[in-house]
């Protein structure tokens, strides 16, 4: 008998809490370029799977045609892991955001990142872990760790090393968004975590718009402490009418739209 057997992970909707801190205001907010943005951020998260609910839509829609950026900004800002705001000097920090930090075993999740752009940086923007550094690479955050009797080769990564680094992470910048920032004073990013392991996970979650963007006092990153949830394997039996194996292609979606496994990779 033919068996197709997909790891389908019992993943949690993005969630309109606001358990966790209010991301700020963005002021002076121009309409158009902003809806062009939103409309453009709406098109890559369903493309991605995870689109926003019907009655978020419906919310950003109206506030998009009545020009209300704050309205805009009220709807976004509660999927949004984090807030990156870049100073006019372009030093960049960041605040934790109001969505819940619930990850995945074996899969990936799509967060929004609020940027709050004040210098006008068209740079992209980076996302860096130390927990997200490969387990084959011997480097810390950026770091080469040497071994003094071994020339310049890496020293092998140590079981504590390997243990730590559970997080897989990138920026999303494929169509239909950018890989860089577009200078707009507000904007909205997808990030994207992959967990290794289930169960409570922290992560020092650091990001830049390039060398020396890094602001003062460890304020370009913060402490994310996730609920990562186990996956569940499904097997399917893909049978035909007269009970013989045959092929089948699956669509699986919540009632609200989000598909299953992460379309991220």
């Amino acid at each position: 008998m033919t068996r197709a057997s997909l790891a389908l992970a019992a993943l949690f909707m993005f969630s309109n809490s606001l358990a966790r801190a209010d991301l700020p205001q963005v002021a002076k907010v121009e309409a158009q370029p902003l809806a062009v943005h939103v409309n453009r951020l709406l098109e890559a998260m369903d493309y991605l799977g995870t689109p926003v609910s019907d009655s978020d839509k419906a919310a950003l829609k109206k506030a998009l045609a009545d020009g209300k950026a704050d309205a805009v900004q009220k709807v976004l800002d509660a999927y949004c892991l984090m807030g990156v705001t870049i100073t006019p000097e372009s030093r960049v920090k960041v605040d934790s955001g109001p969505a819940k930090p619930v990850l995945v075993q074996g899969g990936w999740r799509q967060f929004l990142v609020k940027v709050s752009n004040e210098a006008g940086v068209t740079a992209p923007l980076r996302a860096r872990s130390p927990q997200a550094v490969a387990v084959h690479d011997a480097r810390l955050f950026g770091v080469p760790v040497r071994d003094g009797q071994a020339g310049n080769r890496p020293r092998t990564a140590t079981p504590q090393q390997i243990r730590d680094r559970f997080l897989d992470m990138r920026v999303f910048g494929g169509r239909p968004m950018t890989p860089a920032l577009s200078g707009l004073p507000l904007e909205y990013r997808i990030l994207q975590l992959y967990s290794r392991d289930a169960g409570k996970r922290a992560a020092v979650i650091a990001f830049d718009v390039g060398q020396g963007s890094q602001d003062i006092g460890f304020r370009n990153d913060v402490t994310v402490t996730f609920d990562a949830q186990p996956g569940v394997p499904v097997t399917l039996n893909v049978l035909d009418e007269n009970g013989i194996p045959t092929t089948a292609a699956f669509e699986i979606r919540d009632p609200v739209g989000r598909v299953y496994p992460s379309q991220a990779k």
